[in-house]
């Protein structure tokens, strides 16, 4: 486990904020509507599915997503997952949280975490600990699917530097895409010009949009 970790409180006992970013960890709308939203529907998934489906995310936070995209994952083998986190949370806390989601089984993370490296017949998952803007650019993997799950770039601007959106496409495999909850002009020029096609989409709830896009 990584010298920092999460700073929370506690929204209504139930909902995580990092003090560190005034931030909600999830929607306070429904996290889990949200995630499948956002993540699996704005990345096309289940449809694209395979063994050996390889998902990149931006911050892993409480492994909301981790959980939600191995839910979606019905087929045969196995989905892969690499996760890039500078505050990993307790995992008395992420235990909490996942609460907040009776229709989500939390064992297959649970039961490893605070583990960094997770390895059953169905989920290949490493959490990446440091900060992103160093780790990525090590990383020898290519995704085929972003989740871009940091902060609001308006409160953590760090995770979604031009800088980084780069190595987002750098890391990217042929036809791979990404998928944000931020409709922000300076995230998706960056997308842009890292090389994805970037579309505003429909948001959830009361956002108005989000962004996705395509490897050019």
């Amino acid at each position: 486990m990584s010298d920092q970790t999460a700073d929370l409180e506690w929204r209504d006992g139930v909902i995580p904020v990092s003090t560190r970013f005034d931030d909600p960890y999830f929607s306070l709308g429904g996290g889990l509507d949200e995630t499948r939203h956002v993540f699996l529907a704005g990345n096309d998934l289940p449809n694209r599915y395979r063994d050996g489906f390889h998902i990149a995310e931006l911050g892993f936070g409480t492994g909301l997503s981790l959980l939600t995209a191995l839910q979606a994952f019905t087929g045969e083998g196995t989905l892969r997952f690499t996760s890039f986190e500078a505050f990993p949370m307790a995992r008395a806390d992420m235990e909490h949280a996942l609460k907040a989601f009776p229709d989500l089984d939390p064992a297959p993370l649970l039961d490893h975490w605070p583990a960094t490296e997770i390895r059953t017949e169905r989920l290949h998952a490493t959490i990446i600990l440091g900060d992103a803007r160093e780790t990525l650019s090590n990383w020898d993997g290519k995704a085929d699917a972003w989740f871009l799950d940091g902060f609001s770039p308006a409160k953590n601007p760090e995770l979604w530097s031009p800088e980084l959106m780069k190595d987002v496409g750098a890391h990217t495999a042929p036809n791979g895409t990404f998928a944000t909850y931020t409709a922000a002009g300076h995230v998706r020029r960056s997308l842009a010009e890292a090389g994805f096609e970037v579309t505003r989409v429909q948001g959830f709830g009361h956002k108005r949009h989000m962004s996705v896009g395509s490897l050019k």
